[in-house]
């Protein structure tokens, strides 16, 4: 596993984790918690830059109502159980 981090005392210091998978990158915001995954190292670099953009609200449109929003995707709302675990391969 590789890590990299910014040094300094920047407001906006931000760490970055990257995991090699099976079938894959796996790249993940430590303070985010946010993660993302590609072919590449670049690759997975790039799809979290879009999550973590996502995530804060930066690009994209919110989602007012999850449920509507996940029957609109074709996911049963009520099929689905919350749950706060990560993946092994993230934990």
């Amino acid at each position: 596993m590789a890590s990299s981090a910014r040094s300094g005392d920047e407001p906006d210091h931000q760490e970055i984790r990257l995991i090699e998978a099976d079938d894959g990158w796996v790249a993940k915001d430590v303070a985010t918690g946010v993660a993302s995954q590609g072919e590449s190292r670049q690759e997975a670099l790039a799809m979290l830059d879009e999550a973590v953009a996502l995530h804060r609200g930066e690009i994209g449109d919110p989602i007012e109502d999850e449920a509507a929003f996940m029957e609109e995707i074709g996911i049963d709302p009520d099929s689905v159980e919350p749950t706060d675990d990560l993946p092994d391969f993230l934990a």
